[in-house]
């Protein structure tokens, strides 16, 4: 007789993720099938089988706490920001996607509730527990680089409807929306490769953010369509010291006619690149063009505008409350990627042929 499946490492008792694996569904389709149906949801009887089927197989018994609080909503969304202050200075580049998140649990009659637990911004500063308030609202939004992946897999496993703004699918069974950074970043190569440019360097931050893994990706793909094309990835971890003056130089002199540098919430690796272009006195675009994979930070505003592109942020922060009151609702919601728009900007001119 077949024992029943189990995760590896895991224990205590199963979760609604083991169930969705199981059964080949989504875990939202599990928690429908489950508990009822009680939206009335249309659901295929061999789709009802296979769920119920791999919850016999698992011995899966619902936590009566999780229950008890999916059966009193108060209309309370949470959002959780993992920086080291609440985001709502106008210049924040998470701002904007608070406003998204506002204007549409507005319109769906939901009140939001704002969570902090970072002193520092980093992940690991979230004291154990912390995340554990958030179960207060009815279901929680969270921002953040980094995050303690910990903390949010308990409320994972235990059904809780936490959807994280930004592209977190190394956390399985966490909703996420997501920027579409691979395309747009092939977007703003393909560009520079229309210029003529053929070396080309991209400056990212030393860190593995899903971020920043996708705009290195776009990055790789476009170079990897033009075949012939050269280029390199650099990462800096040491503001100032790694990306300077005479790395520029240097760089120019081996053939490089194009930096690209990507867009994060501190704007390092962009701040690191003008400042090592502008202290070797190289002119932007006559003698090296640049790109960012994002927008500039509000700060330099006031710079001729760099080619690259712009990052939806009011619409991702909306599409995060449609998904997570599609998931209070019990309705299945794919994880959306919201599209960038290209800037064509100012930093960005034809290729200059060196000897």
């Amino acid at each position: 007789m077949a024992g029943k499946a189990s995760t590896p490492g895991r224990r205590g008792r199963p979760r609604q993720a083991e169930v969705a694996r199981l059964a080949g569904v989504s875990q939202t389709t599990v928690s429908l099938v489950l508990g009822g149906n009680k939206q009335g949801i249309a659901l295929h009887k061999d789709t009802r089988a296979r769920v119920l089927a791999a919850a016999r197989e698992l011995g899966y018994v619902p936590d009566p706490a999780a229950r008890r609080m999916a059966r009193a909503r108060n209309n309370l969304l949470g959002v959780f920001s993992f920086t080291a202050t609440f985001p709502v200075d106008v210049e924040h580049s998470y701002y904007p996607i608070l406003v998204g998140v506002e204007r549409e649990a507005v319109a769906r009659g939901y009140d939001l509730v704002l969570f902090t637990g970072s002193s520092s911004g980093a992940a690991q500063a979230v004291a154990p527990g912390v995340l554990q308030r958030v179960r207060m609202a009815d279901g929680c939004l969270f921002l953040g680089r980094h995050i303690p992946e910990g903390e949010l897999r308990r409320l994972v496993e235990d059904d809780y409807p936490a959807v994280h703004i930004g592209r977190r699918d190394e956390l399985e069974g966490l909703a996420w929306v997501g920027v579409d950074y691979v395309s747009a970043s092939v977007e703003v190569v393909r560009h520079l490769a229309g210029l003529g440019h053929r070396r080309i360097v991209l400056v990212r931050e030393d860190d593995d953010a899903p971020a920043s893994a996708d705009r290195e990706r776009g990055f790789r793909m476009a170079l990897a369509e033009l075949g012939g094309s050269a280029g390199a990835v650099v990462r800096t971890a040491r503001p100032g010291a790694d990306i300077t003056p005479t790395w520029a130089r240097a760089r120019i002199a081996e053939g490089v006619t194009a930096f690209v540098a990507e867009e994060t919430d501190t704007g390092a690796a962009w701040r690191q690149l003008l400042a090592a272009v502008e202290g070797a006195g190289l002119d932007v675009p006559g003698e090296v063009s640049l790109a960012l994979l994002g927008s500039p930070p509000a700060d330099l505003a006031g710079r001729p505008q760099p080619t690259g592109f712009d990052v939806p942020r009011a619409e991702l922060g909306s599409a995060a409350v449609r998904m997570a009151t599609a998931l209070l609702a019990g309705e299945e919601a794919a994880e959306p990627r919201v599209a960038c728009t290209f800037r064509p900007g100012r930093t960005a001119g034809r290729a200059t042929v060196r000897p």
